[in-house]
């Protein structure tokens, strides 16, 4: 068997990724092992995973592709800084360095690193791999599609921003691009710099809280901050950004446009004002994206769309575009942002460098996702019995009824299943789970589980099967990866007053029978659970629906605010025991918190910096 093996990361969400054969084997980021969230050191103990898991060394893999080409990154670097002197000599002077020391001759770097791992190894192995190239690879490659057009939507590669693909069996052509500074993704980044979250993380936030507000300063953005040509193409105004050549992601002049500084998270709350910013960037965002897309169908004519990118990571902006009919299909990679372009180069030196045959699974080719660590029975009990934890050990039908019963309880559920998820999203393998049904669940989990602002909403995982009578979607979601509308005869409809709430106070409104999944704007960020992929799951989700007439359960991934999603057993007991969950499942073990040793308790509010 032929091996690849994909990198990314030294820039933020480090990862690794083995190939064979063209078959994507596992994958995992580096976070998980360090517990470091978005760790963007060079990914030892992520490429340990991938090769101890398909029993191989080093030496056993024919090449090892970077995602990134890191002399194009400086250029740019370089360039932008040359054009802002002075006013970038601060950021300048604290990123030359770096990039003189590590980045800048990163081949020296790795072949250092991977002689750490195998003193036989031969640099002739690395290959690189254009940016935005790995994130269109990372789509198609792994689509269901013999041929779609590609559209690839991040922060900033080398140069690029933005880039429109077509795939066509084992090739990719890259035929438009938008450059650096104008940045669909970093304009998104700056609103949510200017809320007060962490960019790079925080985003998910921002389009969280976008439905709580009114998008009354749209015409302001569209007026000043960024130039939409009827294509999609965009310009924008660096006059009022800090981030080509300064430490910040605004100026002066934003905050004069808008009123205000950007939110300081430690000392101000969230206000209507910035409830409105983040609707109004949100629909900016959404209308530039249906844009593009139109653009794309009226100049290639696909009836297929593939999306990859941090920003294909909006949900919201992909429901939309769903909704639009644009393309007879969409398919997003589950692992959009950096991380997955390990996958893609990986991918792209199998198919495009090397010519090889591209097979296509109907489906996809990424096995649901579930490729990273897993624990056998007897590795899970050893562990639990090391940390001293009291356990029930049950059949796997004894487990599913007994945690389907706990949740109908309204018990929060830590559930630790299989392979763990590659991507942001837990999809059934590491979740946090909860009952639907439940009027006070999101906030529950939100402020005692969780450790996160109160308003931040819960995915629904529902049967595949059922989609149709729960919500408005028109095509299967495995990865989380659309936002949908609850159907109408599954809504309640508010009172005057109801309806006359603003911010925060509209979270107390019951507007379904579902309400622990609904948001305010009654949509839900929807996964549909397939047996094939993922059968204890779609077990469990099915024996809640004997109980309850339900076919779905609340799923958030299974970790406390700041922290990576849980890797180990450990892992997993360490957040059971920091937290108010009430129930932990692993494997065939079902832990009751009450039935803990109390001196095994931990404060998990502070354990981690916040995101």
């Amino acid at each position: 068997m032929n091996y690849i093996l994909g990198i990314s990361g030294l820039y933020h969400d480090s990862a690794a990724a083995l190939i064979g054969d063209g078959e994507i084997l596992s994958a995992a980021q580096e976070e998980r092992f360090s517990r470091i969230k978005h760790d963007s050191n060079f990914p030892f103990k992520a490429i340990e995973f991938n090769l101890k898991n398909n029993n191989i060394s080093l030496d056993d893999v024919s090449y090892v592709v970077f995602y990134d080409k890191p002399f194009l990154k400086f250029e740019r670097l370089l360039e932008t800084y040359v054009k802002s002197s002075p006013y970038g000599f601060s950021s300048f002077s604290k990123a030359m360095p770096v990039w003189l020391r590590e980045k800048l001759f990163l081949k020296s770097v790795l072949v250092k690193k991977f002689k750490e791992m195998s003193s036989k190894f031969d640099e002739s192995k690395i290959l690189f791999c254009e940016h935005h190239l790995s994130h269109a690879a990372s789509a198609f490659f792994v689509s269901p599609f013999e041929s779609a057009s590609i559209l690839t939507l991040d922060g900033v590669g080398e140069w690029a921003t933005t880039t429109i693909a077509n795939g066509l069996k084992n090739n990719i052509k890259i035929e438009q691009e938008i450059n650096f500074p104008d940045s669909l993704g970093l304009l998104y980044s700056a609103f949510t710099y200017y809320v007060g979250f962490k960019v790079n993380s925080g985003e998910y936030k921002l389009m969280g809280l976008a439905p709580y507000g009114n998008p009354k300063y749209k015409k302001l953005i569209y007026d000043n901050l960024i130039d939409v040509k009827s294509d999609g193409s965009f310009k924008l105004n660096q006059h009022y950004f800090n981030y080509a050549s300064g430490l910040t992601m605004t100026n002066k002049n934003f905050d004069s446009l808008f009123g205000k500084s950007p939110r300081n998270s430690n000392k101000e709350k969230l206000t209507q004002f910035h409830m409105d910013i983040a609707a109004s960037i949100q629909e900016v965002t959404e209308e530039i994206v249906i844009k593009i897309a139109k653009f794309i169908k009226k100049e290639f004519n696909q009836e297929n769309l593939c999306l990859a990118g941090g920003v294909a990571l909006n949900c919201v902006a992909n429901g939309k575009l769903e909704k639009e009919g644009i393309f007879k299909n969409i398919w997003i990679q589950p692992a959009a942002g950096d991380a997955g372009g390990s996958i893609g180069a990986a991918l792209a030196a199998w198919y495009m460098e090397l010519k090889n045959y591209r097979k296509i699974n109907l489906n996809d080719s990424m096995k649901g996702s579930f490729l990273g660590s897993s624990f056998s029975q007897r590795e899970i009990e050893d562990s639990l019995t090391e940390l001293g934890a009291s356990f029930y050990l049950m059949s796997e039908k004894e487990i599913i009824y007994k945690t389907a019963k706990s949740i109908t309880e309204e018990k929060a559920v830590g559930w630790f299943q299989g392979k763990m998820e590659f991507g942001p999203r837990a999809l059934g393998s590491r979740s946090i789970l909860g009952d639907p049904r439940s009027k006070n669940i999101q906030k529950t989990l939100n402020l005692k589980v969780k450790y996160r602002e109160s308003f931040r909403p819960f995915a629904p995982s529902i049967l595949k099967e059922h989609l149709s009578e729960y919500f408005e979607l028109n095509c299967q979601s495995p990865y989380m990866q659309f936002v949908s509308g609850v159907k109408d005869d599954k809504r309640y409809e508010m009172s005057k007053e109801e309806k006359n709430l603003f911010g925060i106070d509209k979270l107390n409104v019951v507007r379904s029978v579902i309400p622990g999944i609904t948001h305010v704007d009654y949509s839900a960020r929807i996964q549909t659970v397939s047996k094939d992929t993922n059968p204890i799951y779609y077990n469990l989700i099915e024996e809640f629906y004997k109980l309850t007439g339900i076919p779905l359960l609340i799923n958030t991934s299974f970790n406390v605010r700041g922290e990576p999603i849980v890797c180990t057993p450990l892992d997993a007991y360490k957040c059971f025991m920091g937290t108010e969950l009430d129930i932990l499942v692993i494997g065939n073990c079902y832990l009751i918190k009450e039935e803990q040793n109390k001196n095994l308790i931990e404060d998990y509010k502070n354990k981690y910096d916040l995101d």
